[in-house]
């Protein structure tokens, strides 16, 4: 029960918030608060309870939901899942700190916000692959109302754009799990259920699993923001409020990872190895297009997207290892991602923009002056996206590295590596355009007074998560003791 409470508190949260009164803005914000700090403290004892790699506190047993159709409410968690109910927490937690001064409608925002929540929850937790796609839906459509009522320019077309991504990745899910709902079987035939504990005893004919992985990767990988279907990414991002930006990237990209890892390489090991260099390729190309748009691009929150797109494409990376180090570098950069694109996004969208009203690269010059401790904090959070040492993107970078030369091709390697020479590039780029360029000759001098320093809110979620980075770039078996014995579970048919 502990770990699904992650999931009601959320729903609960959302429920309470909707039918709270539109002008209670302060009570209907730490209401948000309570709430997403619940969801993580319970993440947190989720933390302690993990003994081993199996799966904890399962609760459901096989076939008690739709038993005609092998459909079982089932939930647990393991240490793959757990970096990401601990990183869901703490982006949902941020994500009402840097929303604090929001009063537009502020009870419908934070309903649809925590039933978002409530289904990323959902999926890291199921253990039914049709449990598993009710949430990756429920998940999808609160995004729609959260760009196209609270967000920005063109939020409409960016919303629709993002959900119709996403009904087509999720299309595909459904059609691969049916697939391997009639096509798993074991010593006495079919299984003919979708529990993924009972699919995990037998296996699909690898002529099948040639045709079914590819499906089910696609499916996923859409909202992993993977090349060529990751237009909705950047563009979903600048239209969505903060909040949402953060959750976007944050948690909802790691989603489609997620599925990637647990249900397609997971369950399907013949498949996943032919395609490993295929997938590789495409990884690459999402790591090296990704940082180059990211360069071309003069609006400060396309560069946070196009980067977001291009980071994924480390997770994917780590996937095609189909290698312990490589895993495990793959779910570690999850949760770094997770935390360090939220805080970019949360200091652009919010900490900056409110101040500036423009987030036109442009239009700022020498930012450092007049908002000294604002520039320094996203200098430090840019130089943990760019793999700094010290970071979480550093560690988890050198893991999928080091996977990749131990199975993949060394051009794959080379590739990555020019995509990490590229985000330095485009990173140390972007920090001195908006921060440390002076003002163009010619141009009128003004007299420019400093900036309003950060709100507490702000510097509380600055803390939060700039310090999660941190921390696991320092510590990282905090996370690795967790992760490896799972990965070892999952990676045991590849051994026969």
């Amino acid at each position: 029960m502990t770990a699904l409470l992650t999931v009601i508190l959320s729903f609960i949260g959302a429920l309470l918030c909707g039918f709270m009164p539109a002008s209670a803005h302060q009570r209907i914000r730490w209401v948000a608060l309570a709430t997403a700090v619940a969801g993580f403290a319970v993440s947190m004892v989720c933390y302690f309870d993990i003994t081993d790699g199996k799966f904890q506190h399962i609760l459901g047993e096989a076939e008690n939901w739709i038993p005609t159709l092998g459909i079982s409410f089932i939930t647990g968690y393991d240490g793959i899942s757990l970096p990401l109910l601990l990183v869901t927490g703490l982006v949902a937690i941020c994500g009402v700190l840097f929303s604090w001064d929001l009063d537009n409608r502020a009870n419908q925002f934070y309903a649809y916000y925590f039933a978002l929540i409530g289904g990323v929850y959902g999926v890291f937790l199921s253990l039914d692959l049709f449990l598993l796609f009710v949430f990756y839906e429920i998940a999808v459509v609160p995004k729609y109302f959260l760009i196209a009522i609270w967000g920005g320019v063109r939020r409409q077309f960016a919303a629709m754009k993002l959900v119709l991504y996403s009904f087509g990745g999720s299309a595909l899910v459904l059609l691969g799990i049916i697939a391997i709902f009639f096509l798993t079987k074991d010593a006495d035939g079919a299984i003919k259920s979708f529990n993924l504990l009972e699919l995990q005893k037998g296996e699909v004919a690898a002529e099948a699993q040639t045709w079914i992985f590819p499906l089910l990767f696609l499916g996923f990988a859409i909202l992993a923001g993977m090349w060529p279907f990751h237009t909705w990414a950047p563009t979903g991002h600048v239209a969505a409020p903060t909040a949402t930006s953060m959750l976007l990237a944050g948690v909802v990209m790691k989603l489609g990872a997620y599925g990637c890892l647990r249900v397609a390489v997971g369950l399907l090991p013949e498949g996943a190895q032919e395609w490993a260099t295929c997938i590789g390729i495409f990884a690459i190309i999402n790591i090296v297009y990704g940082a180059f748009v990211a360069l071309k691009q003069d609006d400060f929150k396309f560069v946070i997207g196009y980067s977001s797109v291009s980071h994924m494409g480390f997770v994917l990376l780590g996937l095609a290892t189909l290698n312990e180090i490589g895993l495990t570098g793959a779910v570690l950069q999850m949760f770094s991602h997770g935390v360090i694109g939220a805080l970019l996004f949360a200091i652009v969208g919010t900490v900056i923009y409110t101040r500036t009203k423009t987030r036109m690269l442009d239009e700022l010059h020498h930012l450092i002056d007049r908002m000294p401790g604002i520039a320094w904090v996203f200098v430090a959070a840019a130089l943990a996206s760019m793999g700094l040492p010290g970071f979480s993107g550093f560690i988890s970078e050198l893991y999928v590295l080091i996977g990749v030369w131990e199975s993949l091709s060394g051009w794959i390697l080379i590739g990555a590596g020019f995509g990490i020479l590229m985000t330095f590039g485009y990173t140390l780029v972007k920090i001195h355009e908006a921060f440390f360029r002076e003002r163009k000759t010619g141009d009128a001098p003004k007299v420019e007074t400093p900036y309003p320093a950060m709100t507490i809110p702000e510097k509380v979620g600055i803390t939060i998560l700039l310090g999660a980075s941190l921390l696991i770039g320092i510590c990282p078996w905090i996370l690795t003791d967790k992760i490896t014995p799972s990965l070892e579970l999952l990676l045991k048919p590849f051994a026969n």
